[in-house]
């Protein structure tokens, strides 16, 4: 089971006929910050769609700040995403599995505590 990345993409604008091009059932999802490449979120979810857009939804308002406005938790251009489609969530969370376990090896092998 070999899926690859998608190239990365910027999430639509509020434009009619843009949308976000992510598989509509189970995959794996990152997401970043377009200039700095900081990972905002990164996981696996049954519909990558539905998950991403959520992400650009406003934040939950509190009961004290309620003169405020909900404002979008970030900027439509701020950020980029790829995702990789699989047949099942436990595919998915499997690819999450190794992704994490191959981060870490890399963390491991270039700390400064693990160099002679």
């Amino acid at each position: 089971m070999i899926v690859r990345w998608t190239e990365w993409k910027s999430f639509p604008g509020i434009y009619p006929g843009e949308y976000i091009q992510a598989p509509t059932g189970p995959g794996v999802y990152e997401v970043c910050r377009a200039a700095t490449r900081e990972q905002v979120a990164f996981g696996y979810s049954q519909n990558v769609v539905e998950t991403l857009t959520d992400l650009l939804k406003p934040g939950k308002i509190e009961k004290r700040s309620l003169f405020r406005r909900a404002r979008r938790r970030y900027v439509t251009g701020e950020l980029e995403y790829r995702t990789r489609a699989v047949a099942t969530l436990a595919d998915a969370k499997v690819a999450v599995d190794q992704i994490l376990g191959q981060r870490d090896a890399v963390w491991r092998r270039f700390s400064p505590s693990a160099r002679p």
